[in-house]
């Protein structure tokens, strides 16, 4: 294993496990692993445990210490974390951190964010890049600052959205150069063959010269997800979708009658191009198609799942559906 530099790795999803396999297969000295407290589990099914946190079960299992601290200022926290004496911290998709975290170390705390900073900063990359219909994203490592997703810029990888991609396949994609990405990093700096880039520059280079504007990537909330079926564009109603799916899912209001309606998620679909005179928002089903009229077309669903019931595909839905005429969404 090596013994320079001594790294304490920060994160907490199945997207950070790609990273930290990758400098734990690579023998990089991993001190100790911030990762998120255990969740809550309430279940009345006999046997079953609480879900287990992704990097808390790869260090139980690698033998890594590791910290889950419900408060970040926390001082016992803080005090165990001194201890592990670190000179880099590496963060893949975590909490904010502040300032007497990241601070800390001589060689600075490098973050992992996926989109191509300094456009679509925030807690939502990959589904805003699909929901705007970029036709490329990447992955950005970065020295964190006192600004959100805003520190000097280290490497940048780019890859390609297809066509249908949607914001599930999109993160795979990424995962699977985010480790690669994290060792060229950390080689950069021991080396000191990185040379780091303002992201003011970058800002004045990418957006400023070009007339582009800078995106940014907000949290997304529930009321979010809801589908405005009046949209002009068919194709803003199609890149929600996929951007949102399989997480945290775009969703309508199934009306059958006055007093007959339901939250309809929707997680895949296709668009159709035509001239029709049906009301924006009708769902007409023939058989194993169900299909969704707006301003240029319809929006033909795949794949749903109706509330109270599983996520199926259409032909499942529709044999399950007593009512089959005069639907609409809102």
């Amino acid at each position: 294993m090596k013994k320079f530099p001594k790294i304490v790795f920060i994160g907490g999803t199945h997207f950070s496990l790609f990273s930290l396999r990758e400098l734990f297969t690579h023998q990089y000295n991993i001190v100790g692993i911030i990762t998120n407290p255990d969740k809550p589990f309430f279940s009345k099914k006999r046997g079953n445990g609480p879900p287990i946190n992704p990097i808390k079960k790869y260090a139980l299992e690698n033998h890594i210490p590791f910290l889950q601290p419900k408060n970040l200022l926390d001082s016992s926290f803080l005090r165990n974390l001194k201890i592990w004496n670190a000179d880099i911290q590496i963060v893949v998709s975590f909490r904010i951190l502040p300032k007497n975290i990241w601070i800390h170390p001589k060689m600075g705390t490098v973050n992992l964010h996926a989109s191509l900073l300094p456009q679509y900063r925030g807690a939502a990359p990959i589904n805003w890049t699909i929901i705007n219909g970029e036709k490329k994203t990447g992955l950005t490592t970065f020295f964190i600052s006192n600004q959100i997703d805003a520190g000097n810029i280290l490497l940048q990888k780019e890859i390609k959205i297809g066509r249908k991609e949607t914001a599930g396949e999109l993160e795979n994609k990424l995962k699977k150069i985010s480790g690669s990405i994290i060792i060229e990093t950390l080689e950069g700096i021991i080396k000191k063959k990185i040379k780091p880039i303002s992201q003011k520059e970058t800002i004045i280079t990418t957006t400023s010269r070009r007339n582009l504007p800078l995106k940014y990537a907000p949290k997304i909330s529930t009321k979010n997800c809801r589908i405005h079926w009046e949209e002009t564009s068919i194709e803003v109603i199609y890149n929600k979708i996929r951007g949102l799916s399989p997480y945290p899912t775009a969703w309508t209001i199934l009306f059958f009658n006055k007093n007959k309606f339901v939250r309809f998620k929707i997680f895949v679909v296709e668009t159709i191009r035509k001239k029709h005179s049906f009301p924006v928002g009708q769902v007409i089903i023939s058989l194993y198609r169900m299909k969704i009229s707006v301003k240029e077309g319809f929006i033909s669903i795949l794949e749903g799942q109706i509330e109270g019931k599983r996520k199926m595909n259409i032909k499942n839905i529709i044999n399950g559906m007593k009512i089959r005429k005069n639907i609409f969404v809102q």
